[in-house]
């Protein structure tokens, strides 16, 4: 019986530099979206040579960050309940969402730097499409507008949201005052 060859699994060691790389980078990126490999390499507590040896490339780097911060975003999401009037779902999202983006609108902008858009939003994709079909049962419960297209107000959705936390850095919108901006944004955007 023929058996495909096993994939070499990384040392546990390696593992764990790889996680620290990446949670470093997270935290740099989304304080700095121009720290360094060197910046991300000193708060990991490795070598520039280390962090090389498993991301060829900042972007790379940038990547996994990005990936890794989706990933802890979804844990969060896929629990938001979406039951009910798609307006209440929405509002429900839209507070869980937000707070995902502002703590990392700035490693965004540093992966919008380095990454092709596609390449972005195929890291957003399950995101996405968990606002479209909560867009596309509000259209058919009559409560959001349907002149537009579904991508369309989904993208809008998202420049509200990166918009919002890029008025926060600059000092122009309050924290506190965000979710209630947004929600109220978004849901005059989609009233029908």
């Amino acid at each position: 019986m023929d058996r495909a060859p096993a994939r070499p699994r990384r040392r546990a060691d390696a593992e764990r530099s790889i996680e620290r790389i990446v949670s470093a980078a997270r935290e740099r990126l989304s304080r700095d979206p121009d720290a360094t490999v060197d910046d991300i390499a000193k708060a990991a507590g490795v070598g520039r040579m280390t962090v090389y040896g498993h991301f060829r490339t900042r972007p790379e780097l940038v990547e996994a960050a990005l990936a890794g911060a989706l990933r802890a975003g979804e844990e969060t999401l896929g629990g938001v309940d979406l039951g009910g009037d798609a307006r209440d779902a929405l509002t429900r999202l839209l507070a869980s969402s937000w707070a995902l983006v502002a703590e990392s609108a700035a490693l965004l902008t540093a992966a919008q730097d380095v990454l092709a858009p596609g390449r972005i939003r195929d890291l957003h994709g399950d995101a996405a499409d968990r606002v479209e079909n909560l867009v596309r049962r509000g259209q058919r419960q009559g409560v959001f507008r349907t002149d537009l297209p579904v991508a369309w107000l989904v993208s809008s959705m998202q420049y509200i949201l990166h918009g919002a936390a890029e008025e926060i850095r600059a000092g122009r919108l309050a924290n506190a005052d965000a979710t209630r901006i947004v929600t109220a944004t978004v849901l005059s955007i989609l009233r029908r």
